[in-house]
């Protein structure tokens, strides 16, 4: 049980009162890494998640990576309000944002928000800081050219936590020579590093007060085709949203191949983080590349 009396002086500290303690937090379910609960202060309800010590840096990342869409002004995110350290354990407190059902007209929105965000542009590809996607650390170390990034700090780098986990050999020459053939799949593209949410399932956005919101980003720099790629992964995104998104700026010649080599990033990671369920998608994906 997280220490509320430490959080609730935090909080006052960042200018929120918590009703008091007839207003317990309640706890909120959905989350597959960090315990969840929704809180009652004097300037509304927030979302507060609750973490131990290793999870520090995974929360510090994600409020800077809230933050650093935030600047964007395109797209709406919840507001950080604090973050801190009590006793054994981290928490990270937000805006509660109240969902409600999306249709055609949010997904329209979204779709032209989101080709807005990716306007927002660096000069090298990556971060400021690493950061997590689910519970699996993610390089961001800045990289002038994105196929190096790609090769180096995503395929690379989960294609050897696989080795690791006992994935050796169905994956590792499929991979070896993929990364090879990397610079094939860009001969008519040079990508710009967009900011991206970075980990743009259906579960990471929403509607809130009738327009389109997103949350738990894995921010970084890169080729916006990557988010594309996500939100066809596992679906949750209609016709509108990608209509919309073609209207205001539409895809290169070649993404639909691309999409398989990025959704690859985050199918390798899956088979990480859950196991060899995941195994044959990877193989199919990489055989399709290859």
């Amino acid at each position: 049980m997280p220490d509320w009396s430490s959080i609730y002086q935090s909080l006052e500290e960042h200018g929120v009162r918590v009703f008091n303690d007839t207003v317990p937090p309640i706890p909120v379910s959905g989350g597959d890494i960090s315990a969840a609960w929704r809180l009652a202060t004097t300037e509304g309800h927030l979302f507060i998640k609750t973490g131990p010590l290793s999870t520090a840096e995974m929360f510090a990342a994600e409020a800077d990576g809230l933050s650093e869409l935030s600047r964007s002004g395109a797209v709406y995110v919840p507001e950080v309000i604090a973050e801190g350290q009590c006793e054994a354990m981290v928490f990270l407190a937000l805006e509660w944002l109240a969902l409600e059902p999306v249709d055609a007209q949010v997904e329209h929105s979204f779709g032209e928000q989101l080709a807005e965000l990716h306007r927002t542009t660096a000069e090298q590809f990556g971060w400021h800081r690493d950061n997590t996607i689910g519970l699996t650390a993610q390089r961001n170390t800045w990289t002038d050219n994105w196929v190096d990034f790609y090769r180096e700090h995503r395929l690379s780098f989960q294609l050897r936590l696989a080795a690791d986990n006992g994935f050796r050999s169905e994956l590792q020459g499929r991979g070896a020579r993929l990364l090879k053939r990397l610079p094939i799949y860009f001969e008519n593209t040079q990508p710009v590093a967009s900011l991206l949410h970075g980990d743009l399932w259906g579960g990471n956005w929403g509607c809130t007060a009738g327009r389109p919101v997103i949350f738990d980003p894995a921010v970084y720099y890169g080729d916006r085709e990557t988010d594309i790629a996500m939100t066809r992964l596992f679906g949750g995104f209609g016709a509108a949203f990608y209509e919309a998104y073609e209207a205001c700026w539409p895809l290169p010649d070649g993404h639909h191949e691309r999409q398989d080599l990025y959704q690859l990033y985050h199918v390798l990671n899956h088979l990480n983080l859950f196991g060899s369920g995941y195994l044959g998608r990877a193989v199919s994906l990489m055989d399709k590349l290859l």
